[in-house]
C-alpha cells in the first residue's frame, strides 16, 4: 500500500502537459525557457556594468592595516618616526656625549673631534628589531575628467539598453518557434485525419477488388497494385505521426516543459496590417541601430576628452605605532592634496583615434539609414509572398475538392468496369500530390506571416 501511494505522489511529476493553448505555451515560454533565462542573466550583468561605471565618480576609499617587523635601521628609525617616537638617542648621542673632550682645546683627549666625527653611532646603525603597525585610510575622488566618466557612465547604461533589445529579439525568435510549432502540429493532424481517411478509401478499394476477383472480374496483379499503393500511403502516414512527434519534442525543448498534447489552432494564422510608422518604431535592428548611433556619438566625446586635463583630489588619515590600536589619536597623521595631469602631446594618437570615432558615426549613420530601407523591403517581400502563398492555399483547395470527386467518381466507375485499378489509384496519387502541396504552401504561409509579427515586435 505504501508503495502504491508514493507512486501516485510520483506520477504528476513526469505527466506532461495536456491540451495545451498557444497562450498558454507563451506564458510558459517567456518565464521557462532556458535561453531567454540566459539572456537575462546576460542583461543583469551589463546593469552591473553600468552601476560599476557610475559608482567611478564617486570614488574610491581603501582602509588598509599592515603589521610589520625589522631590524634594518632604515626602517627601524623610519618606523619610530612616523610613529612619532624618535629621539636624539636613536642617532647615537649618548656616544656623542661621552666623546665631547676630543673637541674640547685643552682637554687630554682633545684631537680636534677627528675621532667623534669618525664615530659609527650603535643606536643608529645596529637598532633592536622593532614592530610596527600602520593603519591607514585613503580617498582618491576624480574631480574633472574632461566628461570621460560621464561618456563611459552613458556608454554601460546604453550597453544595458542594448542588451535588453538582444533579449526581446530573442524573445521574438522563441515566440515565432512556439507559434511555428503549434501550427505544424495542427497541419500534421489535420494532414494525418486525410492520410487516414485516404487509407480507410484505400482498404475499401482493396476489399472491392478482392470481391470482384473472386467473381472473376479482376486480376491478382490489381489487389496487389492497391496492396503496393496502400504500403505507400501507410509510410506517409508514419512519417507524418514522427514529424508531428518531433514537433511535439522540439515545443517540450522550448518551454522547458514535457508537452504532451496541444489544442489545435486554425491552420490559417491571420493576416497581419503593417503600418511604415509600426515597422520604424518597433523593429528591433532598426532600434538597435539608433542606440548605435549613439554610442558612436559617446565614442566621440570620449576621444574629445584626451584633449582636456583631468584633476583629482586625494587624502590620507592614519596611525601607526609598535603596538596595534596604541595611542592612535596620538600618533595619527593625514596629507591632503590634488593632482592636475594635461597630456600635451603623444604623436597624434589622439587625433587619429578621434578621426576614427568620426568615421565611425558616418558609418553608424548610413547603416541606420540601411536598417530601414532593408526593414522596410522585407516587409513589403513577406506580405507579398503571404498575399502569393494564399492564392496558392486558395488553389490547392479547389484542385483537392475536384480530386476527391475524380477520385470518387473513378471508384465508381471501376465497380462498373469501365476503368482499370490503376486509373483509380492514379487519381488517388494525384489526390495525394494536391494534399502535400496544400500542406506546403498553408506551413510557408504561416511561417511568413510569423515571421513579419516577429519584424514589427508584435508579441501576441
Amino acid at each position: 500500500m505504501k508503495k502504491y501511494f508514493i507512486f501516485l505522489l510520483a506520477c504528476p511529476l513526469f505527466a506532461g502537459l495536456h491540451n495545451l493553448e498557444l497562450n498558454q505555451a507563451l506564458h510558459k515560454l517567456e518565464s521557462n525557457n532556458l535561453e531567454l533565462k540566459i539572456s537575462r542573466f546576460s542583461e543583469q550583468m551589463k546593469a552591473y556594468e553600468s552601476e560599476a561605471a557610475e559608482g567611478a565618480n564617486y570614488g574610491k576609499l581603501d582602509l588598509s592595516l599592515s603589521g610589520l617587523r625589522s631590524n634594518d635601521a632604515g626602517n627601524v628609525f623610519g618606523f619610530k618616526l612616523q610613529s612619532r617616537e624618535a629621539t636624539f638617542g636613536d642617532f647615537g648621542f649618548n656616544q656623542f656625549i661621552s666623546q665631547l673632550d676630543t673637541v674640547t682645546p685643552g682637554s687630554a683627549n682633545f684631537d680636534g673631534g677627528t675621532s667623534l666625527l669618525s664615530t659609527a653611532p650603535d643606536d643608529l646603525n645596529y637598532p633592536q628589531a622593532r614592530n610596527h603597525f600602520l593603519t591607514k585610510a585613503s580617498y582618491m575622488l576624480p574631480l574633472y575628467t574632461g566628461g570621460k566618466l560621464t561618456e563611459y557612465g552613458r556608454i554601460t547604461k546604453a550597453l544595458h539598453r542594448l542588451s535588453k533589445w538582444d533579449t526581446k529579439k530573442l524573445m521574438n525568435t522563441k515566440i515565432f518557434q512556439t507559434k511555428k510549432a503549434f501550427y505544424d502540429i495542427s497541419l500534421l493532424e489535420n494532414y494525418i485525419i486525410n492520410l487516414s481517411q485516404i487509407m480507410h478509401n484505400i482498404k475499401q478499394l482493396e476489399s472491392t477488388v478482392s470481391t470482384m476477383m473472386q467473381e472473376g472480374y479482376a486480376q491478382e496483379i490489381d489487389l496487389l497494385e492497391v496492396q503496393a499503393h496502400s504500403a505507400e500511403v501507410q509510410s506517409m502516414l508514419n512519417q507524418a505521426k514522427l514529424n508531428r512527434k518531433l514537433a511535439y519534442q522540439f515545443l517540450s525543448f522550448l518551454l522547458n516543459e514535457e508537452v504532451d498534447s496541444v489544442k489545435k489552432v486554425n491552420d490559417m494564422a491571420p493576416m497581419p496590417s503593417v503600418l511604415d510608422d509600426e515597422i520604424e518604431g518597433n523593429n528591433i535592428d532598426i532600434q538597435q541601430a539608433k542606440l548605435g548611433l549613439q554610442l558612436s556619438q559617446m565614442a566621440i566625446n570620449v576621444e574629445k576628452a584626451n584633449y582636456l586635463p583631468t584633476l583629482g583630489a586625494f587624502g590620507e588619515y592614519g596611525s601607526a605605532d609598535n603596538t596595534l590600536g596604541n595611542d592612535f589619536v596620538q600618533k595619527d597623521f593625514y596629507t591632503v592634496g590634488v593632482q592636475l595631469s594635461w597630456n600635451v602631446f603623444n604623436g597624434g594618437t589622439d587625433a587619429a583615434n578621434l578621426e576614427k570615432a568620426k568615421v565611425n558615426y558616418l558609418k553608424t549613420q548610413d547603416q541606420l539609414a540601411l536598417a530601414k530601407s532593408g526593414v522596410k523591403l522585407q516587409v513589403k517581400k513577406l506580405e507579398t509572398e503571404i498575399l502569393s502563398k494564399n492564392a496558392d492555399v486558395k488553389s490547392y483547395t479547389k484542385q483537392l475538392m475536384f480530386a476527391k470527386k475524380v477520385y470518387e467518381n473513378y471508384q465508381s466507375r471501376y465497380k462498373e468496369g469501365i476503368a482499370s485499378v490503376s486509373d483509380v489509384l492514379m487519381r488517388q496519387s494525384k489526390e495525394l500530390e494536391i494534399l502535400l502541396r496544400l500542406l506546403t504552401a498553408k506551413n510557408e504561409r504561416n511561417t511568413k506571416i510569423f515571421e513579419l509579427n516577429s519584424i514589427v515586435n508584435r508579441r501576441r
